[in-house]
């Protein structure tokens, strides 16, 4: 095999980031050298790379099932929202600014060039290269600039496969439209579709999709079923429904369960930190977004954020912040990870206007924080409690005086009840997780929890990535892609007209 292949969505969370790992997935274990990438994200959910710059997270979930080690050369651009606004832009992995809607669309035709040449380089490195698209390409108010769907398909000429989320509703009128809204040459680069997220009989879709293609004159390539098991690295954090439970614990391994009480904040960034407590037996992960919430949990975390200092307002305007600080002067545990690390301190200074306010903290770490105007990405290894740990590190704050004993090797804090830690990943280094639960249920009263002995983060990953592999290869026609990946879409299928384009 040889070529790349876009897949485009009909909305956000359509389904592209996972049907490009199942792909991925599928083409890895057949043999093939395979990649993926992404020109253009926008997500708050990031990771730091071996080569030292910052990805989106879903980058790095579709790096592992192509058995790779993430890379920026993967996700070449990418948006972090720091208020409704404005966004921080990462570019080849390291932050280039700051940007609103409007200014981004002035840097486009010179970010076209960067994510062109990227994809370029892997596809002179790998033999296919599964691209995944941004948002919708029915977007057509901003497909004069468009970099990530039907830019770069014309850009780098990709066969392009659009998958719609049937769960949503209208799937059929959403990937129709998608096509109709669109002009000659775009539509002349869209293959076909892919239905996701089915449940039901598929004998009852069947003549839906028959009509589909007698309308379009393209075929439906699959129709993946629901799974409920997929639910790890989430490439969106509005994806985890406020106040439910993440993911699907399995029974607990003594009499008690354990409550974590995950902080929902509104800028949340790299919230998928805590799915590692929900790979574990017995212990129960929901967010929170209200302080009665908080009020029965055995451990309250507070997570990062794009907006350490606006989210700590918010604390306090939603009472949140109360009721965390009631919950550790009671002596029950909080963890809080970068930017909740910061937001338990006593004071949060910006003498270069990073974030462009001030604050005072929560006063439970004796903890100065002081925002430098370069980002800190690091992947730092130590120990922490006798065991050996690695994580990521991602942040403007830093620690300019700090009382506290250290939780790690000369890095965060460790007061008994409150935890924090400027390291994402902490919790899926299983033996240290493993001693932070058990510490927890002390501290809780939980004397019947016990902690699982054999939870693996990383099998559990492994096992995600295999389910959506298998769900891709038994419901989507993998010769039918394999045909497009080699030889392109083929040629002379119709334009669908419509009062946009025709």
């Amino acid at each position: 095999m040889h070529g790349a292949l876009l897949v485009a969505g009909t909305t956000s969370d359509a389904g592209k980031s996972a049907l490009v790992a199942g792909l991925c997935r599928v083409l890895h274990r057949r043999g093939v050298n395979v990649a993926p990438f992404k020109a253009q994200n926008m997500s708050n959910n990031s990771v730091v790379t071996a080569d030292g710059g910052e990805i989106g997270r879903a980058q790095a979930m579709q790096a592992h099932a192509c058995g790779l080690a993430p890379s920026v050369a993967f996700n070449p651009v990418l948006l972090k929202p720091g208020s409704d606004r404005s966004a921080q832009v990462v570019v080849r992995g390291r932050a280039d600014g700051v940007v609103s809607a409007r200014t981004y669309q002035l840097r486009k035709a010179d970010l076209l060039d960067v994510v062109v040449t990227a994809l370029a380089d892997l596809r002179a490195r790998f033999d296919v290269v599964v691209c995944e698209g941004a948002g919708s390409p029915a977007e057509i108010n901003l497909r004069a600039n468009d970099i990530a769907n039907m830019g770069l398909a014309e850009a780098a000429d990709l066969p392009v496969v659009v998958v719609g989320d049937i769960d949503r509703g209208g799937v059929l009128a959403h990937l129709f439209g998608t096509l109709a809204v669109l002009g000659p040459a775009d539509q002349a680069r869209i293959a076909g579709f892919v239905v996701n997220k089915f449940r039901g009989d598929p004998a009852l879709l069947a003549p839906g999709l028959e009509q589909l293609r007698a309308l379009t004159g393209r075929p439906t390539y699959g129709v993946v079923p629901w799974a409920d098991g997929l639910w790890l690295d989430a490439e969106d954090s509005l994806s985890a429904v406020a106040d439910g439970v993440l993911g699907a614990p399995g029974p607990p391994h003594g009499s008690q369960w354990l409550r974590v009480a995950v902080v929902r904040l509104p800028r949340i960034s790299n919230a998928t930190d805590v799915e590692a407590l929900a790979c574990e037996p017995g212990v129960a992960v929901r967010y929170a977004t209200d302080p009665s919430r908080l009020a029965d949990a055995d451990l309250v975390v507070l997570p990062g954020s794009k907006a350490t200092v606006a989210d700590l307002d918010w604390l306090r305007r939603t009472g949140l912040a109360e009721a965390v600080v009631a919950h550790a002067r009671a002596g029950r545990p909080v963890l809080g990870i970068c930017g909740g690390y910061q937001m338990l301190g006593r004071r949060i200074a910006d003498p270069h206007g990073v974030e462009g306010a001030e604050a005072e903290g929560l006063g439970l770490l004796d903890l100065e924080i002081e925002f430098a105007p370069q980002k800190t990405l690091a992947t730092p290894s130590g120990t922490a409690w006798g065991v050996p740990v690695t994580g990521y590190e991602i942040h403007h704050g830093q620690v300019v005086r700090s009382g506290d004993p250290h939780l790690l090797d000369g890095e965060g804090s460790d007061t008994g009840a409150v935890l924090g830690t400027h390291w994402h990943g902490l919790l899926e280094n299983d033996a240290f997780r493993r001693l932070l639960l058990t510490r927890v249920a002390e501290q809780a009263g939980r004397t019947g929890f016990r902690v699982a002995p054999d939870t693996s983060v990383a099998a559990v990953r492994a096992g995600q990535l295999d389910l959506l592999g298998d769900l891709v290869e038994q419901h989507v026609d993998i010769s039918a892609i394999e045909q497009l990946i080699n030889h392109g879409v083929p040629a002379g299928l119709p334009v669908v007209t419509s009062g946009l384009a025709g």
